[in-house]
This record gives C-alpha cells, sequence and structure tokens, in this order.
C-alpha cells in the first residue's frame, strides 16, 4: 500500500507477487487502510465488506482475503504495468 500518494490507484506489481494500492489518504488513524481495502473492493467489483484485512493493519504490507472468484482479476491487476 502506498498512502498519500498524488492519485488513488489499484494495479501493478510490487515485489514477487503484491499488488499495489495507492490512495491519497495518509497513514493516520487507520484512513489509508480502509481507503485501500475500499479501493480494492471497487477495483474488483465486489461489496467492501467482501475484502477483509486479514493482517498489517499498521504496515505497508498487508494481507487480505477476496472472494475466491476474484482470483483471475487479482491476477490480472497484479500483472498490469504502473502506467495506467
Amino acid at each position: 500500500m502506498k498512502p498519500a500518494a498524488s492519485r488513488a490507484r489499484v494495479g501493478g506489481r510490487y515485489g514477487e507477487d503484491a499488488l499495489v494500492v495507492a490512495v491519497t489518504e495518509p497513514a493516520v488513524d487507520g484512513r489509508a487502510t480502509a481507503a485501500a481495502l475500499r479501493a480494492l473492493a471497487r477495483a474488483l467489483g465486489v461489496p467492501a465488506g467482501d475484502v477483509v484485512l486479514v493482517s498489517g493493519a499498521t504496515s505497508r504490507t498487508k494481507v487480505v482475503e477476496v472472494p475466491d472468484d476474484c482470483a483471475p482479476l487479482v491476477a490480472a491487476l497484479v500483472n498490469e504495468t504502473a502506467s495506467r
């Protein structure tokens, strides 16, 4: 996750298999984490409640749980180029 980014976006790879989620909210009082979960839900086309934070509430690296049928879309988002 990239808090306080100039623009919000979901897509691209960080490291071997992490999805990049950039949000404009600052990393203060969980605002960036909440925004990242909402952005990911929007990108996947699922209700916000279907994207659940598993670990990493205060870390830039987060583990989230999404519905199983979202796996192909998550893979596509991870493999997108950062130039969108």
